[in-house]
C-alpha cells in the first residue's frame, strides 16, 4: 500500500474516492471552498439543507462527480471544532474507510482536515488520518472466500501543510496503522494458525523484516531458566511453551532499556478450572498482549526511535489433558517464590510472572505489561478502557500520559496493601486467585510480587483487546489496543532518558 501527502489542489487529484472530513456549524476551509466552487456550490447546498450537517460520525455518499478527477465523494462528519479530539477524529476516519473500501484497488484521496479551533496540529491530523485509513480498510476476514474488505491500493493525503513535514507525519502514521494491523491479525487467527511456535516464527519473520534482534527460548531453556510458573501452565497442552523476545538499540548501549512484556496465551481452555463454551469462543484473543507487544516492536524499529527497547512474549497454551496442572499444586516461580494454584483459569499471572522476573534479570530499568488478564477489569471499566496498575506514580504517570497522547482510554485503579491480603497461602508464599472482589486489582498484586523494585505499570486489556462485534467505526475481532500507546512511550522514553 502506498501512501503520500500532496500540496496539490483536491480537483487535479485522480482517484476513485474522495474523502472529505467536515466540522459541524464550521466555515468551510480555502481548499474546500475552492473545490466547492468547481462543484458548482453542490456542498454548499448540502450543508444550507441540512442534508449533510457534520456531526460526528455521521456519512453522506455522492456518487456520478464528473466536474473532478474523482466520481464519488464521501463526506464524513467531525463534530463541532472545539470538540475533535484525537479519539473522535479516529473513529470519523475509520468510519470513512469502512464505507468506501468493499472492492479490491481502491485508490482514495483524503483531505486533510483544516479546522479552526481545534486543539490538534496538521501533523496530528495527518498522522491519524493515515492510520485510520490503513486500519479501517482491513477486516477480521482472514478465512472468508470472498472479503469483505479490502485494504486501499493507494492513498493520497491532500492538505496546505509543510510538505516534509506532513509526509513525515503520514509516514509515522502508516507505520502505526501497519503495526496494529499485524497485532491485529494475531489475534484474529484462530489456534490453530497461531500457537506458541508459530508466533514464535511470525517473531523472527518481523525481525528480520525490520532489523530487530530476535531470540527464541524453547521449553528447555524454559527449564533451565526455572521458569516453573510459565511451564505449569502450558503442561496441559500437546503444544510446547516458547518465550520470545525481541531487542531494539536505538540509543547507546549505556542508556536505560524499556521492557515490554506481553501475555501471550495463545488459546485458554481454562484448563481443569474449565470455561463453559460461551467463555471458550473468543479464547484466540487471549495472546492480545503479546500481540501488541510484537505490533509495538515492529513499529518502534521502523520509526527507528532513539531508545533501548526489549519485548518479551510468553507464549504458552492453557490446555486439558494428563499432565495439566492441577488445583492444589505449589509451583516455584523463577524468582524463587511458591504459588498455591487454586485456579487453573488465572494462568496469566502465572505466565507473566516468570517473564517479568526475566525481564528483571536482563536488566530493564522500565517496565510495561500488557494482558487480557481479568474479566474483573471489564466489569469494572467496560470494553473499551484498560485498567492501569502501577508500583511506582510517576512511571504510572508517564504511562497515562503517552495514552493520552495517543487517543487510547485508561483508567489506573487503586493498589493499596490490603488487597495484597487476599493472596495469602497457608501452604505456599502466594495463591494464585483472591475472593472475587476486586479481582483485577489481586491479580496486579500477585503480579507485583515478581517485579522487585522496578517501576511497573500493568495494563489489563481484557475489554478493549478484542471486539465482540462491527460498529460504525470498528471492526470486530482483535483491535490491536494500546500499540499506539507504547510506541508513544518508546518516544518520549528515548527523548527523555
Amino acid at each position: 500500500m502506498a501512501t503520500q501527502f500532496t500540496n496539490e489542489s483536491l480537483s487535479s487529484l485522480t482517484a476513485d474516492w474522495l474523502v472529505l472530513g467536515l466540522a459541524e456549524s464550521a466555515p468551510l476551509s480555502a481548499s474546500i471552498t475552492e473545490l466547492d466552487q468547481t462543484l458548482g456550490g453542490l456542498l454548499s447546498r448540502l450543508i444550507e439543507s441540512e442534508d449533510f450537517t457534520g456531526k460526528a460520525g455521521t456519512t453522506t455518499t455522492l456518487l456520478g462527480i464528473t466536474e473532478i478527477n474523482t466520481p464519488r465523494i464521501l463526506l464524513a462528519g467531525l463534530g463541532t471544532a472545539e470538540s475533535i479530539s484525537l479519539a473522535s477524529l479516529e473513529k470519523t476516519m475509520k468510519t470513512a474507510a469502512r464505507s468506501i473500501s468493499s472492492k479490491p484497488d481502491t485508490s482514495i484521496v483524503v483531505a486533510l482536515p483544516e479546522v479552526e479551533k481545534s486543539s490538534l496540529t496538521t501533523e496530528q491530523f495527518a498522522t491519524v488520518t493515515s492510520a485510520s485509513m490503513i486500519v479501517g480498510a482491513v477486516g477480521q476476514d482472514l478465512y472468508r472466500k470472498e472479503a469483505a474488505r479490502f485494504p486501499f491500493q493507494q492513498i493520497t493525503i491532500a492538505g496546505s501543510g509543510d510538505a516534509a513535514e506532513c509526509q513525515q507525519a503520514v509516514d509515522r502514521g502508516t507505520i502505526l496503522g501497519e503495526s496494529i494491523n499485524l497485532a491485529r491479525e494475531m489475534v484474529n487467527r484462530h489456534a490453530g494458525d497461531i500457537f506458541p511456535v508459530s508466533f514464535a516464527d511470525r517473531v523472527v519473520e518481523v525481525a528480520k523484516s525490520t532489523g530487530l534482534e530476535a531470540e527464541i527460548l524453547d521449553e528447555n531453556q524454559l527449564k533451565q531458566e526455572k521458569m516453573g510458573s510459565m511451564l505449569a501452565v502450558a503442561q496441559g497442552s500437546d503444544q510446547p511453551a516458547r518465550l520470545a523476545i525481541l531487542k531494539y538499540q536505538g540509543a547507546d548501549a549505556s542508556a536505560p532499556t524499556l521492557a515490554l512484556v506481553g501475555k501471550g496465551v495463545t488459546f485458554d481452555s481454562g484448563g481443569l478450572s474449565l470455561k463453559p463454551s460461551d467463555g471458550m469462543k473468543t479464547m484466540k484473543c487471549d495472546m492480545g498482549g503479546a500481540a501488541a507487544v510484537l505490533g509495538a516492536m515492529n513499529a518502534i524499529a521502523q520509526l527507528k526511535l532513539p531508545v533501548n527497547v526489549i519485548g518479551y512474549m510468553g507464549l504458552v497454551e492453557n490446555m486439558v489433558n494428563g499432565s495439566s496442572y492441577k488445583l492444589g499444586d505449589v509451583l516455584t516461580a523463577r524468582n524463587g517464590k511458591t504459588i498455591e494454584v487454586l485456579n487453573t483459569d488465572a494462568e496469566g499471572r502465572l505466565v507473566l510472572a516468570d517473564v517479568l522476573s526475566f525481564a528483571v534479570d536482563r536488566g530493564a530499568a522500565n517496565i510495561i505489561d500488557l494482558a487480557t488478564l481479568t474479566g474483573a477489569c471489564v466489569v469494572a471499566l467496560g470494553e473499551e478502557v484498560t485498567g492501569v496498575f502501577a508500583n511506582n506514580a510517576e512511571w504510572s504517570q508517564v504511562v497515562q500520559d503517552a495514552a493520552q497522547a495517543s487517543g487510547e482510554d485508561v483508567w489506573e485503579l487503586p493498589m493499596f496493601p490490603q488487597f495484597a491480603d487476599q493472596l495469602k497461602s497457608d501452604v505456599a508464599d502466594l495463591k494464585n486467585v483472591g475472593t472475587r472482589w476486586g479481582g483485577a486489582i489481586t491479580a496486579a498484586k500477585f503480579l507485583e510480587n515478581f517485579v522487585s523494585e522496578t517501576p511497573w505499570v500493568h495494563l489489563d486489556i481484557a475489554g478493549p483487546a478484542f471486539a465482540s462485534a462491527n460498529v460504525p467505526h470498528r471492526e470486530g475481532g482483535g483491535t490491536g489496543c494500546m500499540v499506539k500507546t507504547l510506541v508513544e512511550v518508546a518516544a518520549q522514553y528515548g527523548s527523555t532518558k
